[in-house]
């Protein structure tokens, strides 16, 4: 389940890439509101997916998720030329975040112990 949060995540921030670039400096109010919106839920799906991804391949996923849709839907628009060797690099990009999901394994990220504190202290592994 956090794999599919965290490309969800990575869609909307493609969602509030794009808004952000035609929020034009958030002059422009609609585009501003959904920028702020999807950013909220994908920083919060990306937080949610960390609770049992590592924060390295999630952060990683979550930017080429991103970058990926935000850069294709440039190009489908017409924001953006396209080419072969734009389309190819970000296939390429595509393939290393299917090549992250292939060698991560799905176990539950361990919490990092906290070290036993002296007696008498109040916040253990505190100071």
């Amino acid at each position: 389940m956090a794999w599919v949060i965290l490309v969800l995540s990575g869609v909307f921030e493609a969602v509030w890439a794009t808004a952000l670039g035609k929020s034009d400096g958030f002059t422009k109010l609609w585009p501003t509101v959904v920028f702020a919106v999807a950013l909220i839920v994908s920083m919060a799906g990306l937080a949610v997916a960390m609770r049992d991804l590592p924060t390295g391949t999630a952060y990683a996923v979550w930017v080429a998720v991103g970058a990926s849709l935000t850069a294709g839907y440039a190009m489908a628009t017409g924001d953006e030329p396209v080419s072969i060797a734009r389309i190819l690099l970000i296939l390429g990009i595509v393939a290393c975040v299917v090549g992250l999901k292939l060698v991560t394994p799905d176990v539950p990220v361990p919490d990092a112990p906290i070290p036993d504190a002296p007696e008498g202290d109040p916040q253990p592994g505190r100071g």
